[in-house]
């Protein structure tokens, strides 16, 4: 494909082409040099729409690289939103759907559930955490869409930050009752701990992350929504799910979530 013959519209029906066949595709700033990232957020909503056209709900927002050492590998300084719809959902005790998925990799992560709505701009994180009814730990599957998992960070933002499922833990707790900067997550893989990490590991604070996440949506004219879920990112690195693999990821004060490779 030439790069002429690339639009924000093309993008987006290749990438969920290219996730609706489970086929993995190359890099499209490879061929596109116009998807900068305010080119990348619109193929992503151009996505999006094509997603509510076919019936998905949305339910929240997720954010991507938040942690420093992410930023620094991907050579970015801040981190990416994209979009949760309620085909992403994944019931407990449900298994890695390894059939719909080219590379699954799954990462622990804080998440909030909001009980009013967050418009930035100028949102700071104290008054993001206002606006959270509970914290849930959460296991996110993502998977992104393009060969050999190589890609650019505008690429991984058309991608809608590589998403693919998220489980919710158990636990729920009001914000006021943790020190998320200092929760704690253990990922375990067969029986083995092979990751570790605490909130402090999202954007420093996962409420900054959520902040970041309102403000980052104001400035496109959007706001996160009382009952949404908001993801704020991988606190280890992502760890490739191997089809029988059993996973957990046992939180200091959210529980701990099981899940299955399939």
């Amino acid at each position: 494909m030439t790069e002429s013959s690339w639009s924000v519209e093309r993008a987006a029906r290749v990438l969920l082409d290219a996730e609706q066949d489970v086929e993995a595709q190359t890099s499209i700033v490879a061929e596109w040099d116009e998807l900068d990232l305010r080119t990348a957020y619109q193929v992503q909503d151009a996505a999006l729409e094509l997603r509510k056209e076919r019936g998905e709900v949305v339910v929240g927002v997720k954010l991507g690289v938040t942690s420093k050492a992410k930023q620094q590998q991907v050579g970015v300084d801040s981190p990416s939103t994209a979009w949760l719809t309620d085909v992403m959902v994944l019931p407990a005790g449900e298994p890695v759907p390894q059939d719909r998925m080219i590379h699954p990799r799954v990462e622990p992560e804080i998440a909030f559930v909001l009980g009013s709505r967050l418009e930035g701009p100028g949102v700071t994180a104290t008054e993001a955490l206002a606006a959270v009814k509970h914290v849930v730990g959460a296991i996110e599957v993502i998977d992104s869409r393009f060969s050999g998992y190589k890609f650019t960070m505008m690429d991984a933002i058309a991608d809608n930050n590589s998403s693919g499922y998220y489980v919710s833990g158990p636990v729920s707790v009001a914000p006021e009752q943790l020190d998320l900067s200092l929760e704690a997550v253990l990922l375990e893989v067969d029986g083995e701990i092979v990751d570790s990490a605490t909130g402090a590991a999202v954007h420093g604070h996962p409420a900054e992350a959520l902040a970041f996440a309102a403000n980052t949506l104001g400035e496109r004219g959007l706001a996160l929504e009382p009952g949404w879920v908001v993801l704020t990112g991988g606190m280890t690195d992502a760890v490739p799910v191997r089809p029988g693999a059993r996973l957990a990821a046992h939180f200091t004060s959210l529980g701990s979530i099981s899940l299955s490779g399939g």
